[in-house]
């Protein structure tokens, strides 16, 4: 997987967008993070504007193969973290891909 914005990257980029210190942003991030994942851990749906939507989701039970020595075994049910693009960011991209 390619990843172009690290999060170094990211705080310095936002550091120097609103004029505000690596640190002040770096805290800032951490906070979002945190507010986010309570959210979520209190099975609660966090809308941002713009951007989009972060809810849990249930993944049903289902079984699974072993490639190497073909056994099958349960994975059992589990909460795994979604995040679901508006329709705003889903624009944007549709533009990006319209000027490759």
């Amino acid at each position: 997987m390619d990843v172009d914005m690290r999060n170094k990257e990211l705080i310095a980029e936002l550091a120097k967008r609103t004029g505000w210190a690596s640190k002040e942003v770096s805290g800032l991030l951490l906070e979002f993070t945190s507010l986010i994942g309570s959210r979520l851990m209190d099975n609660d749906t966090v809308y941002l504007q713009g951007l989009g939507q972060f809810e849990v989701r249930k993944k049903a039970e289902r079984i699974s193969v072993n490639p190497a020595n073909g056994k099958r075994y349960l994975v059992p049910p589990k909460l795994v973290p979604v995040f679901k693009p508006g329709t705003t960011l889903k624009n944007r991209l549709k533009t990006l891909e319209g000027n490759e």
